[in-house]
């Protein structure tokens, strides 16, 4: 029997990991990034090179992890774009933190070419890509999903189907709003506890008891104090502006949905204006 031949592009912090998970048998894997560089060490494990129009025509499914709407957009129109290349039924999963109201466009134009579109966000960082834990978040039929399970569970702790298309981005935006809502509040509880003379140790003890603070909210304050006081102030921002960056843009995907799905999120409006500072300032 053939191997299943799959697509990924976008090789960044997460994607890398998970496309190296899909080297080897059952998969034939095809791999496309702007980052040179990335593409040869995937291209040195046995991957295959591929512009998008050759990746459109040859993969039965193609996984998509780049950054937002707009990096999606550019891979899936145009002349020399994913529609209008695939060949019919091909499946393009996205992984990217989107808005729902764009992947919603992008279901109806991929039914005019016959291409299929699921939403499969992530969650688990690169750290779970590499280990082979993230959770995704799937919305799509059940049989789109089946064809995709055996490419998502190289890289899957857990898969979730939480519904119709859209389901999955919906459910990955409502666990960032809550990530990164806990950020801002064990940050301010910690500048206060010091204050107030409190060793933030026994903070994250009674946090832990009660259940308010978990594992990945104290590594997130433990590893962001230990930087801050290992080097400068300006080295330290200039290693956590990207995941602050990153935060933004993810917010402003929540509360772009929200706002097409005519809701007002008022703490995510806040946390939208804090969550670069809660990474850069000390």
């Amino acid at each position: 029997m053939d191997n299943m031949q799959v697509g990924f592009i976008g090789l960044g912090n997460i994607g890398k990991p998970m496309a190296k998970n899909l080297l080897g048998e059952p998969f034939e894997l095809t791999v496309y990034d702007v980052d040179e560089e990335a593409v040869e060490e995937l291209v040195a494990l046995g991957a295959r090179r591929a512009g998008i129009v050759e990746m459109a025509q040859r993969c039965e499914v193609i996984g998509i992890c780049v950054r937002d709407n707009r990096d999606v957009e550019s891979l899936l129109y145009g002349d020399e774009g994913l529609l209008a290349n695939a060949t019919p039924d091909t499946v393009l999963a996205i992984h990217s933190t989107i808005t729902q109201q764009a992947l919603q466009q992008w279901v109806r134009d991929a039914g005019q070419y016959q291409v299929k579109v699921i939403d499969a966000p992530i969650t688990g960082g690169a750290h779970g890509a590499v280990a082979r834990e993230l959770v995704y978040m799937v919305g799509g039929d059940e049989q789109t999903l089946e064809r995709c399970r055996p490419v998502f569970t190289t890289s899957a702790k857990n898969i979730i189907h939480a519904g119709e298309l859209g389901a999955g981005i919906a459910l990955k935006l409502c666990i960032n709003m809550m990530t990164y809502s806990s950020f801002i509040a064990v940050l301010e509880s910690t500048r206060l506890a010091e204050a107030a003379g409190l060793d933030p140790e026994v903070l994250f003890e009674v946090g832990r008891g009660n259940g308010v603070i978990g594992d990945f909210n104290h590594r997130f304050i433990s590893n962001r104090s230990a930087v801050f006081e290992g080097c400068d102030e300006a080295t330290a921002r200039s290693i956590f502006e990207p995941f602050g960056k990153l935060g933004e843009k993810d917010l402003d995907a929540a509360l772009e949905t929200a706002a097409g799905l005519g809701l007002d999120l008022p703490a995510a409006t806040c946390n939208r204006r804090l969550i670069l500072d809660t990474f850069i300032k000390h």
